[in-house]
């Protein structure tokens, strides 16, 4: 059985897919980029303000299925380009202060509407 996490303070999914899924005790966050939920433009200024969106986009589909980022165990950074790695690392490790989830950071040639990040996250319930 699977619920659907879906809230109007993260930018609505652009294609086939749902914000979030809960699978028993996981929560499933599709990847997130730097949309702006109440524009729905991009929020790509910089680098440092495009991941910080990223992020807050994550909090607000956490909050909605009632956690933070504290319960996060995975998470998975794609970027256009491995030379913003460390300012991507910097803002996002803003966002933990201890038991650090497992991670991946991949490089991707291409990412959804041409944006430099994109954020996906597995975190447990309860």
């Amino acid at each position: 059985m699977k619920t659907i996490i879906n809230t109007s303070n993260a930018p609505a999914p652009i294609g086939p897919y749902s914000q979030a899924v809960v699978a028993g005790n996981l929560l499933f966050v599709s990847g997130q980029i730097a949309l702006d939920a109440k524009t729905g433009e991009l929020v790509l200024d910089d680098i440092t303000t495009e991941t910080k969106k990223v992020m807050e986009n994550l909090k607000a589909i956490l909050t909605e299925a009632g956690t933070d980022f504290t319960s996060i165990v995975k998470t998975t950074i794609f970027l256009k380009d491995m030379g913003n790695f460390a300012t991507v690392n910097e803002v996002y490790g803003s966002y933990f202060t201890e038991k650090f989830p497992a991670r991946e950071t991949v490089q991707a040639a291409a990412l959804p509407k041409n944006v430099n990040v994109e954020i996906s996250v597995i975190a447990v319930l309860g």
